[in-house]
């Protein structure tokens, strides 16, 4: 369980095929506060660690996360957003996430606003899943307050602390993120489905 408050960055040092996964490891200055099978968000997704080596650690991707998320599509050097597990007892500052993300969308619009961003994106309706006006969701690991939410398509407001200390600020148009929507969101759009 993770609260979509991004800890640290990290940065792609490696990444490895072995038959269908993919071993992807990563330079950060939590590294060495690891222990193996620990739970880390990357870009939201929850990844369990392998191995420590100094300032390194290497997590295991599955063909399924590859297909739903873009781990897949890292390269070397890629800068991505790190959270560690919760601690039981924390406050919790973001919103719950689960670290297990819905599906990716599209980067369509970025637009600065006076000292702040925003960032516009769209994703496939058909997979369910809905953005409430206000209400959370998870882009790339970090929770976010929707605005202008739309069937399809949605958009958040990135202050400066967060756009320096997330990977928000590589973002581009037509860059692919994770999404992890709200649980509440989730749970809404289920009984939509069923009640159709």
């Amino acid at each position: 369980m993770f609260t979509g408050i991004i800890e640290t960055l990290g940065y792609v040092t490696n990444l490895n095929y072995e038959l269908e996964n993919l071993n992807i490891t990563v330079k950060s200055n939590i590294s060495k506060e690891l222990k193996i099978d620990q739970s880390v968000a990357h870009n939201g997704v929850c990844l369990t660690v392998i191995e420590i080596i100094d300032d390194c650690y290497t997590v295991t991707a599955i063909k399924e996360t590859l297909n739903k998320t873009n781990i897949g599509k890292l390269n070397i050097g890629d800068v991505i957003n790190l959270e560690r597990a919760m601690k039981l007892g924390d406050r919790l500052d973001g919103h719950i996430v689960q670290g297990h993300v819905d599906q990716t969308a599209e980067c369509t619009n970025i637009k600065e606003t006076n000292g702040s961003w925003l960032y516009t994106f769209k994703y496939d309706s058909l997979l369910n899943n809905i953005t409430i006006e206000k209400g959370s969701i998870t882009v790339n690991g970090v929770s976010l307050t929707v605005v202008n939410s739309k069937r399809s398509e949605f958009s958040v407001a990135i202050i400066p602390y967060t756009h320096e200390h997330t990977n928000f600020k590589n973002f581009k148009i037509g860059s692919t993120v994770n999404l992890e929507f709200d649980v509440i969101g989730k749970y809404v759009s289920r009984l939509n489905a069923l009640n159709k």
